[in-house]
């Protein structure tokens, strides 16, 4: 009996953009992605908790690190009409497709910017700061990136996380020893949202 022979791979669908429309804080936004984006056919259920848990006031001056296509960026530009979102990513193909996003929604006041963390970065300080950290990478890293955004944000700045939930614990201690403070906001099964704020 002849062996199945798979199809060949349509080539061309691959590389044409991801197309998918989702409603975050009230918005309707229209979203291209790319395969090696991260959660590139869907809103991930992470970035869902976050949005659904996070207080955005009308005025936030707001970072958005680690943005990808721009998801939590574009919503909060659009929930602070009167202030913004900056967005980065170290990835430049993430970062061409939350401006391309942006554009494409026409929200006027969020871009995207190429940094290694905040080493890029000099339109701070910042109000808000928000980051869905990814589980794979190493606790150093981790911190560096609570340091520098406690650096960048105004006292009473508001900094809120979405972690898996196996790395509460160590959320919690990091950010008593940063900001001095911690609040968990959401613990789900999969994911846990927390926040901290810069006191002074």
């Amino acid at each position: 009996m002849p062996k199945k022979t798979k199809p060949p791979l349509d080539l061309e669908r691959l590389r044409q953009d991801i197309v998918f429309d989702a409603e975050l804080l009230g918005h309707r936004l229209n979203f291209h992605t790319t395969w090696g984006l991260f959660s590139p056919k869907a809103i991930d259920d992470g970035t869902q908790l976050l949005l659904n848990h996070l207080e955005v006031r009308p005025d936030d001056h707001a970072l958005d690190l680690g943005c990808g296509y721009g998801p939590l960026g574009l919503a909060i530009a659009c929930a602070a009409p009167r202030g913004g979102c900056l967005m980065v990513d170290k990835d430049f193909v993430a970062v061409d497709y939350a401006n391309a996003n942006a554009k494409r929604n026409h929200i006027g006041n969020a871009k995207a910017m190429l940094s290694d963390g905040l080493n890029q970065v000099d339109t701070g300080p910042f109000t808000l700061a928000v980051t869905n950290l990814p589980a794979k990478t190493s606790k150093e890293h981790y911190y560096l990136f609570f340091h520098d955004i406690r650096e960048n944000l105004v006292p009473g700045g508001r900094f809120y996380v979405v972690v898996i939930t196996g790395l509460r614990e160590f959320i919690a201690r990091a950010f008593v020893e940063v900001f001095g403070n911690h609040r968990k906001i959401k613990q789900g099964r999969q994911y846990t949202v927390a926040m901290a704020e810069r006191s002074k």
